[in-house]
């Protein structure tokens, strides 16, 4: 047994060019990100049950919240990050979130939840999703190197996909036996593995800092590394104005603003449909994981097969511009014949694509940056920003079929913003080559 499994490792590990001293770090890191995806997975079903529990009709007002929710998190976390090392605040930051899942566990006692309970729970998973996601990869893109991450990040966000896999999985097959609310229960278990992962990998960390220091002269004790588990000055200014100041990050800004324009649209789309078409709780449940479980084994087949050898043939740039592009295709065919079935094709690309091709390949943008604009900065844009974007594009698609606008004609308007969005990361992808080959 032991030799079938040194074999698949050695065949794995150089499939995926690992060097000796990397494997460690690698595999913790791809089960830091299983961990935290099946966690989320496990509850974002039921998040997207309580925003119809919540109405549907009141789904951008529950975007605004979101916003808002998040807006006020950032300089927690500012503060937080500007006292404590790495090693101890990232830990803090899931201890948090384990909390308030043990909080809805408690509010949740009824058979259904309360309205207010429900638009709660979907805020707060909203917020939860994004600032862990954040987190994590302001981490990745800490430990490992821009040639690491070309060859690494792939099979990292592979494990995240093992997991948004095991997580719809646990929760398609028991949600009706155990009842939602157990879940939470579950889920919790999962984040404190990723806090164990955590530890692991900033003693990794230190043991690369303190080997890089040993290998210089005598004169230069401190490594470029040993300076990464140290606090980080600043907050949600800092980062703001590291945003305003750089045309790079700008970029990156408009990009996830075109980004959950278009992904708002398509949930919302996505959000009627299934109201209008299941009656039961559970079932509507049961059926959101079923999609969760759709996407993810498209993304881990896309993972397995195609990801880690886009960016090594076309470059990133084209790598980034792929999605774009064929969500133009999809709103077009959306535009021509909106029913269930395009809709939930394209959702699927859409949602696959993103994880197996353009997450990966978005924060590689991020890799070229000062650590300071890995962690402010890009902690930003990926939760204020982000859920900006999802705030104003929800009040925009409420506003269109306020004024009458079907689903075909919401489409049609989407297609141009796709292929702008398809432009702007084509030239991202550019400025991260020269950033790195002028680093």
């Amino acid at each position: 047994m032991n030799r079938i499994k040194s074999s698949i490792r050695s065949v794995l590990f150089k499939t995926i060019h690992v060097e000796p001293g990397e494997r460690r770090a690698l595999l913790w890191s791809f089960s830091y990100f299983f961990s935290l995806l099946c966690s989320y997975y496990i509850i974002r079903p039921m998040r997207d049950e309580m925003g119809i529990l919540g109405g549907v009709e009141n789904l951008q007002w529950l975007f605004t919240g979101t916003l808002l929710v998040m807006t006020a998190v950032i300089p927690l976390f500012g503060w937080v990050s500007s006292r404590f090392p790495r090693h101890q605040f990232l830990p803090c930051i899931y201890l948090f979130f384990i909390v308030m899942l043990l909080l809805f566990y408690g509010l949740m006692g009824g058979e259904i939840p309360s309205k207010y309970v429900a638009r709660a729970f979907f805020i707060w998973v909203s917020v939860f999703n994004l600032f862990v996601v954040s987190v994590f990869w302001s981490f990745m893109a800490d430990l490992y190197s821009n040639a690491q991450a070309r060859r690494l990040f792939a099979f990292i966000a592979a494990g995240g996909t093992v997991g948004a896999l095991t997580g719809p999985a646990i929760t398609a097959f028991l949600v009706q036996p155990l009842g939602a609310r157990n879940l939470l229960l579950v889920s919790a278990f999962f984040l404190m593995w990723a806090i164990i992962c955590i530890g692991r990998l900033s003693l990794w960390s230190e043991l690369q800092s303190e080997s890089e220091s040993e290998s210089k002269l005598a004169g230069e004790h401190e490594s470029p590394g040993g300076q990464k588990d140290q606090p980080i000055s600043g907050g949600i200014w800092a980062g703001l104005i590291m945003i305003v100041r750089s045309p790079y990050l700008i970029g990156i800004v408009l990009l996830i603003l075109l980004y959950t324009t278009l992904s708002t649209f398509l949930y919302l789309m996505q959000a009627q449909v299934i109201r209008d078409a299941f009656v039961d709780s559970a079932e509507r449940t049961a059926v959101f994981a079923s999609i969760d479980f759709a996407v993810n084994a498209s993304t881990l087949l896309l993972q397995i097969f195609l990801t880690g050898r886009l960016v090594k043939w076309f470059g990133l740039a084209t790598v980034l511009a792929i999605i774009p592009v064929l969500l133009a295709i999809g709103f077009t065919l959306l535009g021509i014949a909106p029913v269930l079935s395009i809709l939930l094709v394209v959702q699927v690309i859409r949602r696959a694509g993103n994880y197996a091709v353009m997450k990966p390949a978005r924060e590689m943008l991020f890799v070229v940056l000062s650590r300071k604009e890995k962690y402010k900065a890009k902690n930003v844009i990926d939760t204020v920003v982000y859920r900006a974007g999802d705030a104003v594009s929800a009040w925009v698609y409420a506003g269109m079929r306020s004024l009458g606008m079907n689903l075909s004609a919401i489409a049609l308007i989407a297609v141009p913003l796709a292929l702008f969005w398809a432009f702007v990361a084509f030239g991202l992808g550019r400025q991260q080559a020269n950033i790195a080959e002028n680093k």
